[in-house]
């Protein structure tokens, strides 16, 4: 039986100072699970060799884990230290070392103290975006303190699918190990998708006063400069933001070609209370919008949670899981935004994403 270091120092104080034997220790902690033969063989050991631990170098002699099979596993995983993206994973170091695949994991985890993280997507960035970034972070932190954000309206568009968006690198089927894959049937081990599947683009606008509608862009239309001013903005966003916020709201316009266009950009200056205009806004920062590095992620975890036949239905689900979305969930990305302006002009306009 194995006993954690927490059940050893317990079980060898409470033999040294009260006596207490195998029966006695197993009546006292029934929650253990403790055994006669390995109580009896720990004491039996404690009682020899004045310790509980194990003595150095003893047990089988290692086979895989050796200096040069550690020092080999070292070298491929962690090549990317000087040349980025060229480390091996798991499978491929068995592959190019004949290294069993558990020990491979031990020497990683065990013997180099490494440990696994997950790579995030995210938007690649010039020398001159980052430039621009820099500058423009600082200034947004400058003109927005805390007691402002709170009218800051932030907005969006999405594109989702009847498809379920899928990660393929888990999605394994377990057979016999003497089944050939020729004799497994289709349905099992393909998974099928359509060619084009349909889709519903959405927006919506999110602020710490309220949330806009989850707004339906109408089937088949480029979201131009002339449909985004004369029906997302005219009719449904603005008339929306002035009914959560009265008299006073900020709306901030990134770089996208229908937001920066000069007749969207007039349309905002002169609809708008106040305005932060797309050659305020940081370029290339999903980052740097709550609806991107935060809303939109929920929202598709919650609708994809089963299922989805058609169109119609996927509708009725983003409804549902629009009017379901708390506030104190868009309140709470709200709130990081001052803190990634930080963390963008800390990194000089550059990758935060890794900090969160």
């Amino acid at each position: 039986m194995v006993f954690s270091e927490e059940d050893k120092a317990l079980i060898k104080n409470l033999y040294l100072i009260k006596g207490y034997g195998p029966q006695k220790l197993m009546s006292e902690f029934p929650g253990k699970n403790w055994k006669r033969r390995g109580l009896d063989e720990l004491l039996k050991k404690l009682r020899k060799t004045g310790t509980t631990e194990r003595r150095k170098g003893s047990g089988r002699p290692k086979s895989a884990r050796t200096e040069a099979n550690v020092s080999a596993v070292q070298e491929l995983a962690l090549s990317q230290e000087d040349q980025p993206q060229t480390h091996r994973s798991v499978r491929q170091i068995c592959r190019e070392t004949g290294i069993p695949r558990s020990s491979v994991s031990r020497i990683i985890h065990d013997d180099l103290g490494l440990k696994c993280l997950k790579k995030r997507r995210a938007q690649e960035l010039t020398e001159a975006n980052r430039a621009v970034r820099f500058q423009r972070a600082k200034k947004l932190l400058d003109m927005y303190p805390e007691d402002k954000v709170d009218f800051i309206w932030f907005t969006d568009e999405k594109v989702f699918t009847v498809a379920i968006p899928k990660n393929p690198q888990n999605d394994r089927l377990y057979v016999p190990a003497t089944v050939k894959k020729k004799h497994v049937a289709a349905e099992r081990l393909l998974r099928t998708r359509t060619t084009f599947s349909r889709s519903v683009m959405v927006s919506v606008g999110v602020s710490k006063l309220g949330c806009t509608d989850l707004i339906f862009v109408d089937p088949g239309v480029k979201i131009n400069g002339a449909y985004y001013r004369d029906v997302l903005l005219s009719q449904q966003l603005l008339p929306m933001m002035r009914d959560v916020s009265g008299e006073f709201f900020i709306f901030p316009q990134d770089s996208a070609p229908a937001h920066r266009a000069h007749d969207t950009v007039r349309l905002l200056e002169q609809a708008t209370p106040a305005f932060i205009p797309p050659d305020l806004w940081p370029p290339n920062s999903p980052d740097l919008n709550p609806v991107d590095y935060k809303i939109w992620g929920i929202m598709q975890q919650r609708v994809y949670q089963s299922r989805v036949n058609n169109v119609d239905e996927l509708k009725q689900r983003l409804l549902d899981v629009w009017h379901g979305m708390e506030q104190s969930i868009t309140d709470s990305a709200i709130d990081e935004w001052r803190w990634r302006l930080h963390s963008c002009v800390k990194a000089k306009g550059g990758h935060f994403e890794q900090l969160v």
